[in-house]
């Protein structure tokens, strides 16, 4: 009978430890994250599944380029995802289907459309950022009162790998235009 009770003991500290363990990887290294409609595409679609690195981001600043999960300003209950266009001290602005960071256009072979609407000059505020979805015309972002410019504290971590479905599997990578 002691046996038992030592057996059964094993497995629920094993069983304790795993949970530990695994809430402290989804709080402070990465978590899965599944993309919620089209603001994203041609890059990301619908239902994607993506694994988002909390890490990075508690050793340098987030980068031009890259996409991020943030909490929505007005509900910050909700995930969104979108690419940072602009850091702190960036000037953006938006004319003739354009997107232009700091005078100089963006090369922007992956969105999904040309850019409507004109938009700025305005000048990205410390510590936040200006976020925009790859399918200009379908997306909710830092052009909007409701999201505006992204406070840093509201970002959660950045995309780095689609695992879902199979044939997207492979890491995110940063546009040709955000490279240098």
């Amino acid at each position: 009978m002691a046996g038992q009770k030592s057996e059964l003991r094993e497995y629920l500290e094993a069983f304790v430890i795993a949970i530990v363990l695994a809430l402290f990887i989804i709080t402070f290294i990465a978590q899965s994250f599944v993309v919620q409609g089209r603001s994203m595409e041609p890059t990301l679609n619908h239902g994607q599944r993506l694994l988002v690195d909390k890490l990075t981001y508690r050793f340098r600043p987030p980068a031009p380029g890259e996409i991020v999960v943030f909490r929505y300003p007005a509900d910050p209950r909700r995930k969104f995802i979108k690419r940072i266009i602009g850091v702190p001290g960036d000037e953006i602005m938006i004319r003739d289907t354009v997107v232009y960071l700091n005078g100089r256009p963006l090369e922007e072979n992956y969105i999904y459309g040309p850019t409507y609407g004109d938009w700025g000059p305005r000048k990205v505020p410390a510590g936040r950022y200006f976020v925009m979805g790859d399918n200009r015309n379908n997306s909710d972002d830092s052009r909007f009162p409701d999201v505006g410019f992204v406070a840093r504290d509201l970002l959660m971590g950045r995309a780095v790998i689609s695992y879902w479905p199979v044939g997207s599997l492979g890491f995110l990578s940063l546009p040709d235009s955000f490279a240098d």
